[in-house]
């Protein structure tokens, strides 16, 4: 076989014009030629030096020496002992050289490349006479997808041919193909790694991923911009540094959660920074947990500003009071519909809770970290609700505000609007906000520029809606517009089994609040409250006990002074159930308090977490509590 291949190559050289006299011109570039190769073929190079190295040295001393060629045959890079290399550089074998069969006919190198397989060319084998003093043994070099991208021989002198020569180079030639092998996945790596980073920074929230001791492995840009620092100055501090309450937001996310929401404050480079966090776990293959991903926003200083005006924490669906069958179906529904982008009309008689439900919607749905926004259409004068819903801009009307004013709408962009008592928006405005629903963009008074608001609706009423649309006070589109998710609260005569539930829950509030004491009402007195219709429902429930803890005996004297004890010994006509002082002793509050606490432990089976949220307390506050009551839990 290797004598036929020889003979081809032969005949293949004659054909080339190359003649066998000892002297012959072969190709050699120079100069910027040679740089433009080099530098095309550098991962070739610098991949295979350390193998030829590496092979060099099994035949250091011997008389060999190493080269390493490009897919033409050009001569890239030479090494081998010093007195054969100098023979070589005599006879033009230097880089830059062309050592292919068209320039210098059958040798190893132009061989190995024609015949596409390693080849052993020896002494008078070769077809230009000054070569017959060496043995070379070659093989070609493939790169990952199997195309030929160049050759390594090994050349020494004749008198030092051996077979296993051959051997050693096609196993280096395999050991550059592995490393190029190697890099390309290393580059497809990195690529990737490049192509998430830029995805990444892009995203509109801070990413970063934690370590399981807790420091920072990999941050993106808009995490490095709300913190305040580089990815270099970030990267490998400890999350305690700058997330306030860290370790206490770290071990709620312990054990099997898969995700955990919370909202802290950064402080970094003397900046306090409010923002929403969401945390989620990291697993290696044995689903061992290797890590966090935290994603935060900063929370818009609107989202604060409205939240400090407010006076009081949003309400949760999980603070919402009720054991009432109808009533439970009805919050069981609410949470369904949370997180939907749909316009919710919640209907019900004042009192019933409607903005606690409003905004336990806007809490568990995705824009609970945006404005919530609350407006009471029957409470702004008809000539002020447009300003105060579209805002204004400066000069718009004598009074305006310099620089003009955002409206309802664009403070709670992204967010949520609150519309409550919607059945007393006048008319004109019916039209305008029905166009606003439809187009998503607002112009305000005096102003040409169009506003796109990204805005969920929800709205409320005590009245009758559809009654009102057949009495034309009520737009009907804007009706059927608004009327997407329906929501109907009961009323709180049809939950009387929450009654008791609620003065309990009224009692123990109000009385820590104003520092008085609780008593106990009698279960005379507690039938003839559960059997009132209460016309003012929660609120008309919640203002009578508040009254009881205020004054204790003297607001049931002024009760009876004022008509409301008749009203109350009279149930069957509607009226308030009549307060007499309970014959029962008046314990002191301490007690009322300490047995209280300890009922609700027992209800919620000792579960810490659930007491403090239940009583409305911190945990620290409740574990103060426990500690200072003597109660086990």
């Amino acid at each position: 076989m290797k004598k036929e291949i020889i003979s081809q190559s032969h005949d293949r050289s004659k054909a080339f014009g190359i003649y066998t006299e000892q002297t012959f011109s072969s190709k050699i570039l120079k100069n910027e030629d040679l740089e433009k190769v080099l530098q095309e073929n550098k991962q070739l190079i610098a991949l295979s030096e350390p193998i030829i190295n590496n092979l060099y040295n099994f035949v250091k001393g011997s008389g060999f020496f190493g080269i390493l060629t490009d897919v033409q045959g050009c001569i890239l890079n030479i090494m081998g002992d010093e007195n054969v290399l100098e023979v070589a550089f005599n006879l033009d074998m230097v880089p830059g050289a062309y050592m292919s069969e068209e320039h210098i006919g059958t040798n190893a190198m132009g061989t190995a490349l024609w015949e596409k397989k390693p080849v052993q060319i020896s002494g008078e084998e070769h077809f230009v006479e000054v070569y017959h003093r060496w043995t070379c043994s070659a093989a070609p070099i493939n790169d990952p997808k199997g195309n030929i991208i160049g050759t390594l021989n090994l050349t020494g002198f004749s008198s030092l041919v051996h077979s296993h020569t051959l051997g050693m180079v096609v196993a280096a030639v395999q050991s550059i193909e592995l490393a190029l092998k190697h890099q390309q996945v290393k580059d497809k790596l990195l690529w990737s790694r490049q192509y998430a980073g830029t995805i990444i920074d892009s995203i509109p929230k801070g990413i970063l991923t934690i370590s399981p001791r807790g420091y920072i492995k990999s941050i993106n840009r808009k995490g490095q911009n709300i913190i305040g620092g580089t990815r270099e100055e970030l990267i490998g501090l400890s999350a305690e540094e700058f997330f306030v309450d860290w370790s206490k937001i770290r071990t709620a996310f312990s054990g099997q959660q898969y995700r955990l929401k919370s909202r802290t404050y950064i402080q970094h480079h003397h900046q306090n920074k409010e923002i929403s966090l969401e945390l989620y776990p990291i697993f290696d293959a044995q689903e061992n947990r290797t890590g966090m991903i935290c994603i935060f926003t900063e929370v818009p200083r609107v989202t604060q500003m409205e939240s400090s005006k407010s006076n009081h924490k949003m309400y949760t669906f999980d603070k919402i009071i009720g054991r009432n069958k109808k009533f439970l179906n009805t919050l069981e529904y609410a949470k369904q519909i949370a997180n939907s982008p749909s316009t919710v009309l919640i209907s019900g008689e004042s009192g019933t809770g409607k903005e606690v439900f409003a905004q336990s919607l806007h809490r568990a749905s995705d824009r609970q970290d945006e404005p919530f926004i609350p407006l009471n259409c029957g409470a702004i004068p008809k000539d002020l609700i447009e300003a105060e819903l579209f805002g204004y801009e400066e000069g718009a009307f004598t009074g305006a505000r310099k620089g003009g004013n955002k409206g309802k709408f664009e403070l709670a962009h992204r967010g949520t609007l609150f519309l409550d008592e919607i059945g007393e928006m006048p008319l004109f405005m019916q039209t305008n906000l029905l166009r606003v629903l439809e187009d998503r963009e607002i112009y305000r008074i005096g102003g040409g520029k169009k506003i796109p608001v990204d805005v969920r609706i929800i709205a409320a009423t005590n009245k009758d809606l559809k009654a009102e649309v057949e009495k034309g006070k009520f737009r009907k589109d804007l009706f059927y517009r608004i009327n997407v998710l329906p929501l109907s609260l009961t009323p709180l005569r049809e939950r009387k089994d929450d009654i008791p539930l609620f003065i309990d829950y009224f009692m123990t509030t109000k009385a820590l609040k104003l520092g008085k004491e609780t008593f106990t009402l009698s279960r005379e007195k507690l039938e003839e409250m559960i059997h009132y219709h209460w016309p003012g429902n929660i609120r008309e429930l919640e203002n009578m006990v508040e009254q009881l803890v205020n004054s204790q005996s003297t607001a049931l004297e002024y009760a009876r002074q004022n008509g409301m004890i008749q009203e109350l010994n009279n149930p069957t006509e509607a009226s308030p159930a009549a307060f007499t002082p309970s014959s029962e002793p008046v314990k002191p509050l301490n007690t009322v308090e300490k047995e209280h606490i300890a009922k609700a432990l027992e209800h919620y089976d000792h579960n810490i977490t659930a007491v403090a949220k239940a009583l409305g307390l911190g945990r620290n506050t409740l574990y103060r509590k426990l500690e200072k009551y003597k109660i086990s839990h």
